[in-house]
């Protein structure tokens, strides 16, 4: 019996340290792929142009930073060159279609006809940002769909993005693909009904 405690502690060591090999070595290459994974992107907006709608503009930047983990939507401290602008103006809503990235611009423009007519201040502002994050109109859809816009209806003020649309934003910012990819100078979308 005493020697077969030392041997079956050697054994017992030799298959651990074989064991935990490749798992270390497994654990060191996948590192670099887990970390782009985990990265997130930071958009600068600035709101300074935005009006009465400043408290809208920041409302609808929580709601993407509540849903998506890829992307951060932080209002510009003194001196950040900004990646979107949000300007108010009396027409419909409108925005440059992204995905914008640092480096590129976007601009929002938050338009006072939608408001005038009742759509809610939060929803559009969400909305406007999601074309800035890469997702276009989804016309005619549900309220339930935030990139619905108008066609959601004007008692409609869900602001928060369905599971596709967050996937979308999630695949457009996601690790490697948002790592290559190039600033981008999209059309514009207006949000008329």
């Amino acid at each position: 019996m005493p020697f077969r405690t030392p041997a079956l502690a050697l054994v017992g060591a030799l298959a651990l340290s074989i064991a935990a090999a490749p798992a270390a070595g497994a654990s060191a290459a996948t590192a670099p792929q887990h970390a782009a994974a985990l990265a997130t992107t930071t958009l600068y907006y600035d709101d300074s142009q935005a009006a009465e709608f400043k408290s809208a503009v920041v409302a609808g930047a929580q709601v993407w930073n509540a849903n998506v983990r890829n992307v951060r939507l932080v209002e510009a401290p003194a001196g950040t060159t900004a990646q979107i602008r949000i300007i108010a103006f009396d027409g419909w809503p409108q925005s440059t279609l992204g995905p914008v990235r640092p480096g590129g611009r976007g601009t929002v423009y938050f338009g006072r006809e939608a408001v005038d007519e009742g759509y809610n201040t939060t929803r559009i502002a969400a909305h406007e940002l999601g074309h800035i994050l890469g997702l276009p109109d989804a016309k005619p859809g549900p309220c339930s769909s935030l990139m619905s816009g108008s066609t959601g209806g004007v008692s409609c003020t869900n602001a928060t993005p369905n599971a596709s649309e967050r996937a979308a934003v999630e695949r457009n910012y996601g690790g490697a693909v948002a790592a290559a990819a190039q600033p981008v100078a999209g059309g514009t979308v207006t949000d008329a009904p």
